[in-house]
């Protein structure tokens, strides 16, 4: 339709003209509110952005000689890291003469990825990077439970 005659449909209507593709052939307008369909687009965005998520990178490193305390430490707060959503990367430095003994890393590693196997699964195999051997782990695709859901239930109170 010509554009005097859309126009005119507009102002009877009171509504807007808009145009919607301008670089085709014609180009397409659409008799709308204006200010109605902006609103629902900022709607839109702005629940789109709510129902995304940030996934950070974590990094715990580890060393080949490191003791039995310390590893369950580690890898306890890498559980807390998965649980929370976020990606792991798991280094293994090693320094002077020990990156001759790689499998020690992957004795290491093995065991952090069993140790969370419950909370997270092995995203990139472990590999030798120079004198570091990384592994990266990636969390559960379970739902994450709410903060109300993670507090034990309260003790009933004594009507004394």
């Amino acid at each position: 339709m010509a554009l005097p005659d859309a126009l005119a449909r507009a102002r009877e209507a009171e509504l807007d003209l808009v145009l919607i593709a301008p670089m085709a052939t014609p180009p397409v307008a659409k008799i709308m509110d204006y200010n109605k369909w902006r609103y629902e687009e900022k709607q839109k965005a702005k629940e789109s952005r709510r129902k995304s998520t940030n996934i950070s990178i974590k990094e715990m490193k580890y060393r080949p000689k490191i003791g039995h305390g310390d590893f369950e430490t580690k890898t306890r707060r890498i559980g807390e890291f998965l649980g929370d959503g976020h990606k792991v990367k798991v280094t293994i430095m090693f320094r002077g003469r020990e990156v001759f003994h790689p499998e020690l890393g992957m004795k290491i590693l093995d065991q952090v990825a069993e140790q969370v196997a419950a909370l997270g699964k092995v995203e990139a195999a472990p590999k030798l990077d120079g004198r570091n051997m990384t592994m990266v782990l990636a969390p559960e695709k379970k739902a994450k439970p709410t903060k109300n859901e993670q507090r034990p239930p309260a003790p009933p109170a004594d009507a004394s």
